[in-house]
């Protein structure tokens, strides 16, 4: 890991703002977790924001034509959980034809911790308090293993029936999505995204 001038070690959020030249995106991630000019986003949407200017600035250095929307959709299909192998790589084939190095550009994405680390220790941004943002970080661990198991055994069941002629279905997917309802206002949110967030839109108008 490099130094800053002040002889701090940089963050890798550092390091992939100077290479890909986006000036101005670090008081930009600030504005978006404060809520200062932006609508107040979390941890997990900074980072998926910080990502796609990344491929957004790759994909610009090599000269690729993108449409309305194209960016985004061109994002989740390489890194999409729900996104078939066959899309993902049709998706990157069309990358490196065009002269763009998903694997370097991926090697570049951050996740939301690095994120946290950029804001807290390199731009000394204390809000949300830590330990609000703590515990919200834990009960997101808590929801996203609960719900991994919660695939994977509804999974494991599926295909036993399945194997076994109980169940007359092709090949499956199974999604779990676990959503939660405000009863003041009537909003419904993905819970992950609920807690990160940290309150229900109805609170903040």
């Amino acid at each position: 890991m490099g130094e800053d001038s002040g002889g701090r070690p940089t963050s890798k959020v550092e390091r992939v703002i100077a290479a890909y030249d986006l000036d101005g995106l670090g008081a930009e991630l600030e504005q978006r977790w404060l809520g200062d000019g932006h609508e107040q986003q979390s941890l997990r949407e900074l980072a998926d924001y910080f990502n796609r200017r990344v491929l957004e600035s790759a994909m610009n250095e090599a000269n690729v034509v993108t449409l309305e929307g194209e960016l985004s959709n061109t994002y989740e299909l390489l890194t999409g959980d729900d996104v078939t192998e066959g899309a993902r790589t049709q998706a990157r084939n069309r990358l490196e034809r065009e002269g763009v190095d998903v694997d370097d550009v991926r090697d570049d994405f951050v996740s939301h911790y690095a994120i946290h680390t950029y804001l807290r220790e390199h731009r000394g941004v204390e809000y949300p308090s830590a330990d609000d943002e703590d515990q919200r970080e834990k009960s997101v661990e808590t929801i996203q293993r609960l719900t991994s198991r919660l695939t994977a055994v509804t999974e494991r069941n599926v295909e036993n029936l399945r194997s076994t002629e109980r169940l007359d279905i092709g090949q499956v997917d199974v999604l779990a999505d676990i959503q939660v309802v405000c009863e003041d206002c009537g909003r419904q949110y993905d819970a992950i995204s609920l807690v990160e967030r940290g309150a229900c839109r109805c609170r903040e108008e």
